[in-house]
């Protein structure tokens, strides 16, 4: 097993919660308050995402080119904003996030080929 591949995408994984959240919840949280307080909190939950995302793409880096850790990032964001609008949001399920995940996947394909 290549552990240096899971601890990267186990970090990214990680940082993208913290993403996610600081980007789009307070579109749910926040609605009331001003914009420039909803930046700051966003900024502080940034700062978690930044604590985990540049040690993933130092460790990462050490065995990927960097088209291949763009695309694997671009692929977890996706993994995690998908339950994130259906569970956090409560938005429905759009057949689109399919087509955007098979979009992915031949990304996927082609950066990782040899």
């Amino acid at each position: 097993m290549n552990w240096t591949l899971v601890k990267t995408v186990g970090l990214l994984a990680a940082s993208n919660v913290f993403m996610t959240f600081a980007w789009y919840a307070h579109l749910r949280d926040m609605k009331a308050k001003p914009w420039f307080i909803a930046a700051l909190v966003s900024w502080g939950i940034a700062l978690f995402e930044y604590l985990l995302q540049v040690p993933a793409n130092r460790i990462g880096s050490s065995t990927l080119s960097l088209p291949q850790l763009k695309i694997l990032q671009e692929v977890i964001t996706l993994t995690v904003f998908v339950p994130f609008v259906l569970f956090y949001m409560k938005q429905p399920l759009k057949w689109d996030y399919l087509w955007a995940a098979f979009c992915l996947c031949g990304a996927v394909y082609f950066v990782f080929r040899k």
